[in-house]
């Protein structure tokens, strides 16, 4: 159904032909036609991206203008008003034409010597509702089209999902069961064989079962620690802490952990004086960092932190010879569970790297990293300096 009032925007550079149009669409009686009459294609372009004149129900446009010609005036004028249906006029009677019209967007043709009232309202009429209609299914597709996208998305986040938990539980399986095991089988020998062992073995059987129970620890912490930081319940609260001797006992425990190949150096360049840090996130972030610099330079070498004071942030650099990085793994470095390709059977959980994003973010800092593969990797973080006067301030305020 027409609207009572429907807008025609007529682009004909013939005034009789205009005058002719227009008198036939003021002798129908059931619907009022508002035509505007322009004689160039770049008139009528100019009027349809106006947003100050009003919306257009219908184009009638002859393919005979002084600045186009022939069907190309038609895709000028389905860009600027896709959604307005074009019916075209010709002299000419030629099915090809017209078909190829229709196949380039047109809704409609119309020879002008044929034209009557009752072609004319009925051409407009059919060109608006099959463009409306058109336009609606267009809509609903665009809409399916995007339940359909928004599906697939959620479709790949619960495979990846899935997959997560899938890889957790295999993790999980095997980390918890090597620890397990071994306290399992100690505690037996102790239980069977404990007149026969020596002070010396029963020592280092007791060493065996603690260093068991020390990894179940720092596994279920790691764990915990991720699980906190995905609900976004991992909070910084800094408070003053030397940076300096903090970073020695770093290195220090690095150097206790690390085999007589490593060699472990600090520097450390800038003043640090009264800045705030959250000592909890920086043990983690850079013990796991050490750690892996440390498994993954199975071959040992340097590994050396750098830390260097900057205007607002400090940058901690690690940075060490090891087994490096392959590019393809580099995208998804700090994902939980995710572990480069070219580790062999260096043990790992895949978690470290995710909680030591996780601190850093909670610290208000950035992570990136630098490695190629066979040469070494460096890990760069930076932090902003927060200093106790600036912290005091925001306390009084």
């Amino acid at each position: 159904m027409l609207a009572s009032s429907v807008n025609i925007l007529l682009i004909e550079d013939s005034l009789a032909e205009a005058r002719l149009l227009q008198e036939l669409l003021k002798g129908f009686q059931f619907n009022s036609f508002n035509l505007v009459h322009v004689k160039r294609l770049t008139e009528a372009i100019g009027l349809l991206t106006d947003q100050q004149t009003f919306s257009y129900d219908a184009i009638l446009l002859d393919l005979t203008l002084p600045d186009s010609e022939g069907l190309n005036s038609l895709q000028p004028l389905l860009q600027c008003a896709p959604r307005v249906p074009i019916v075209v006029l010709t002299n000419t009677n030629d099915d090809e034409l017209a078909l190829e019209a229709v196949r380039r967007g047109a809704q409609d043709y119309l020879v002008k010597r044929q034209v009557s009232v009752e072609t004319l309202v009925r051409s407009l009429r059919y060109a608006i509702e099959r463009k409306q209609a058109m336009e609606s299914l267009r809509e609903v597709n665009q809409a399916l089209s995007h339940q359909v996208k928004e599906q697939t998305v959620e479709l790949v986040k619960a495979k990846e999902q899935h997959q997560m938990t899938s890889e957790f539980v295999s993790m999980m399986s095997h980390d918890f069961r090597n620890p397990l095991s071994t306290i399992l089988l100690s505690t037996e020998l102790l239980r069977d064989w404990e007149q026969n062992l020596t002070k010396e073995q029963k020592r280092s059987i007791f060493q065996r079962i603690r260093s068991a129970g020390k990894n179940l620890v720092q596994l279920l912490d790691e764990v915990i620690l991720v699980g906190r930081a995905d609900v976004d319940r991992l909070e910084c609260l800094p408070t003053p802490l030397d940076i300096k001797s903090f970073c020695q006992q770093l290195v220090e425990e690095a150097r206790l952990e690390a085999t007589s190949q490593h060699q472990i150096e600090l520097n450390i360049q800038g003043e640090f004086t009264g800045t705030l840090w959250d000592e909890s996130l920086l043990r983690h972030i850079f013990m796991n960092l050490f750690s892996n610099a440390i498994k993954y330079s199975p071959e040992g070498g340097l590994i050396c932190l750098e830390v260097i004071a900057q205007d607002r942030f400090a940058l901690f650099n690690l940075i060490d010879s090891g087994i490096g990085i392959p590019t393809n793994d580099l995208v998804k470095l700090f994902q939980a569970f995710h572990r480069a390709t070219n580790v062999g059977k260096i043990s790992g959980t895949g978690l470290g790297l995710a909680i030591v994003k996780r601190c850093v973010e909670a610290h208000g800092g950035e992570i990136s990293v630098e490695s190629e593969a066979g040469v070494g990797t460096t890990f760069s973080v930076k932090l902003p300096l927060i200093y106790s006067d600036f912290a005091d301030h925001l306390a009084k305020d």
